[in-house]
């Protein structure tokens, strides 16, 4: 009933996956500030995010956002302005903050949130599923649709099995971070001036 190219589906993908991009900053930032279980939850919203655009693509946005400009723009300035937002807040932390430990930690809930919202807002990966599932369902698969919605339900699973470890790894390095503020400014900064540019970038991006 899934007829599709798993093999090459799950390398192609991997290959994608590993590459460093707005959700892998965001999970390794959150990791490095909070702790491993941040980065675990905010990769797991990455995921759910990326099991949205599963359904999207499903249904079909992908090609509404393809013919709709004004769907497009709009939903890509949504997504430019959050990623700003999670950027300009960790530009802002202060070191004396960090020193102190009197940073507040972001609730789980609203770490899984940032990760689902940050993807979902992205036009740019409903597009990308639109054009990147299709092309490993088979030519002879009795249920297309179904196939592509399985795929994109594996690359979200895939999503997880790759940024979850990330997490866990930016995690442990959080205690030694945590005890040098300095280092740890300059990440969370580091963090914030690549989220800003992925903003900026997304705002000013052409289909």
């Amino acid at each position: 009933m899934i007829d599709a190219s798993w093999l090459l589906f799950v390398v192609a993908s991997l290959l994608l996956i590993v590459t460093p991009g707005q959700d892998m900053i965001l999970v390794m930032s959150r990791s490095v500030s909070q702790g491993a279980a941040a980065g675990v939850v905010t990769a797991a919203g990455v995921s759910v995010g990326l099991a949205g655009h599963t359904l999207f693509a499903t249904l079909g946005l992908g090609a509404i956002l393809r013919t709709s400009e004004w769907l497009f723009v709009a939903l890509k300035l949504v997504g430019a302005a959050y990623l700003l937002y999670l950027g300009f807040g960790l530009l802002r932390t202060r070191q004396e903050s960090l020193a102190l430990g009197s940073l507040p930690p972001r609730p789980l809930g609203k770490l899984f949130f940032d990760g689902a919202f940050s993807n979902l807002s992205n036009p740019k990966v409903a597009v990308f599923y639109f054009a990147f599932l299709p092309q490993f369902v088979s030519p002879e698969a009795i249920h297309p649709t179904l196939t592509i919605f399985a795929l994109g339900v594996a690359f979200a699973a895939l999503t997880f099995m790759v940024k979850a470890p990330v997490g866990l790894f930016a995690g442990a390095l959080s205690g030694w971070l945590r005890s040098r503020p300095s280092v740890l400014a300059w990440v969370y900064r580091s963090s914030g001036a690549i989220l800003v540019t992925l903003g900026i970038k997304l705002a000013f991006e052409r289909r």
